[in-house]
């Protein structure tokens, strides 16, 4: 990430519109339980919420193409992590920062557990945030994600959509005027999915029969009638 883009998460309208993701996230996380959760941030200072039933974060952020903070690897190769990782993915303005939006999203999902929970925040590009972030990035590789579209590939990656909320206010500049105009016109948005666990498929034993000589001869133990 250029030092450009650090000053956009760094700045004062960003990191409010970060607290008031935080807040909507924050009842809904607390439900969330596992061994392992991972962080994937724009930011060198993003820190996890802390949950009380999850056991240890790893914390990654997207720095000039690489992923930095527990682990260095770069952003253009898959997450180096094992298929179904985590309990808990929490990507915060990542996709913004990502070189490949979709890899990064396809990634997420394979690194999540069948029942786990993905949650992914970033700026609204239908909001006064979007000329507001293009002027601070200066024609640098950001790309904001619409919700709507996100929610599709979801589904279509076999997650179920729990909640897509905006939050914030409308304009960077602008204070909160109250929950229901960040609902209607904030200019960030928190989509939480779950991914679907995997079905049980029964097995079918299929019966063969088996053919015995038949030898006129009994197994051993039999006993023979006495009526003939």
């Amino acid at each position: 990430m250029h030092q450009r883009d650090d000053d956009i998460y760094a700045s004062a309208p960003m990191r409010r519109l970060l607290d008031a993701q935080t807040r909507v996230l924050a009842p809904e996380l607390q439900r969330c339980f596992g061994t392992h959760a991972l962080l994937l941030g724009a930011s060198a200072d993003d820190s996890p919420p802390a949950l009380p039933m999850l056991g240890c974060w790893t914390r990654l952020h997207i720095d000039n193409g690489r992923y930095r903070g527990d682990l260095q690897a770069s952003a253009d190769e898959p997450l180096p992590f094992i298929d179904d990782a985590f309990e808990l993915i929490l990507s915060r303005h990542a996709l913004e920062v990502a070189p490949h939006a979709s890899a990064l999203f396809a990634e997420a999902v394979r690194v999540l557990v069948p029942g786990g929970v993905l949650v992914l925040c970033g700026v609204h590009p239908l909001s006064g945030w979007s000329p507001w972030f293009w002027w601070h990035a200066r024609g640098k590789s950001q790309a904001l994600q619409m919700p709507l579209q996100l929610r599709r590939n979801l589904q279509q990656a076999g997650l179920e959509i729990e909640r897509v909320r905006r939050v914030g206010s409308f304009w960077p500049g602008l204070a909160m005027t109250g929950e229901a105009s960040s609902r209607a016109l904030g200019g960030g948005y928190v989509l939480i999915a779950r991914k679907r666990r995997r079905m049980a498929t029964p097995l079918r034993i299929k019966s063969v029969p088996v053919r015995v000589p038949a030898n006129g001869r009994l197994s051993p133990g039999t006993r023979r009638s006495s009526a003939l």
